[in-house]
């Protein structure tokens, strides 16, 4: 059972930009997503609410991860691959911490959505195709880096961060907006214009007497808005705007 499931964890880590997207798409659209929630608009703005702050906490992890320590996890080959076993930093508190902000913000996502099926199923169906990867990536870690790897693990929980850790595992540590910048940008653009166009969705399924115009046009304009400032950034990068001091 645990073959398969590194073997699962392996194709769904190399095809996971094809996957996950398809996989999203494919859920929202297979159920109109929710306009009201117990009969009611107000219950339903809160939702939206909650999903926006969710996404936000789920950025917020990334940005924390990656400021205070980077880990090489972009894979090479598009197959699992780390240079180094990174455990300092937020790493210290939880052994996926990337992972724990990426499920965070597709939780967003699907809350967007609002369809109870929908939520529920892309919710799981996230959570054990995560699961899979880092399997994976466990079993290739171990490999790698043998007894040290293992004593990593009976030390920091898997997902569940020790958040009384925190302080400690950033002290000394300087973090490094440009890092968040540079290695994050296309993530934060990806949940911004999703978001977006969830509610672009949502707002064109709601019954013509409750459509509004402009707000559907705010909404398209900051989708709009935040492609470009992406491609802005996207070359700012390019140029070197963010590239790290070497004493960084």
């Amino acid at each position: 059972m645990k073959t398969v499931t590194i073997s699962i964890g392996n194709f769904l880590f190399r095809y996971r930009n094809q996957i996950f997207p398809f996989t999203i798409v494919t859920l929202f659209f297979s159920a109109a997503p929710a306009t009201e929630v117990f009969e009611s608009t107000k219950v339903e703005f809160a939702t939206d609410i909650a999903a926006w702050l969710i996404a936000f906490c789920g950025l917020l992890v990334r940005g924390t991860v990656i400021g205070y320590a980077y880990i090489q996890r972009g894979g090479l080959n598009k197959e699992v691959y780390a240079k180094n076993l990174v455990t300092e930093g937020m790493f210290s508190t939880c052994r996926n911490p990337l992972y724990v902000g990426n499920l965070l913000i597709y939780a967003a996502v699907f809350l967007m959505h609002g369809n109870p099926a929908t939520v529920a199923i892309g919710i799981l169906l996230f959570c054990v195709m995560y699961q899979c990867i880092v399997c994976a990536e466990e079993a290739f870690l171990e490999r790698k880096f043998g007894e040290g790897y293992r004593a990593y693990c009976a030390d920091v929980p898997r997902w569940i961060p020790r958040l009384a850790k925190i302080s400690q595992a950033t002290e000394g540590m300087v973090f490094n907006f440009k890092r968040v910048i540079a290695k994050d940008y296309s993530t934060v653009s990806a949940t911004l214009v999703t978001l977006l166009l969830a509610q672009v969705y949502e707002s064109m399924a709601a019954p013509i007497a409750n459509k509004d115009v402009l707000y559907l046009s705010l909404l398209v304009t900051l989708a709009i808005v935040t492609g470009v400032a992406t491609g802005l950034i996207s070359r700012l990068k390019k140029r070197g705007v963010f590239s790290e001091n070497k004493s960084v």
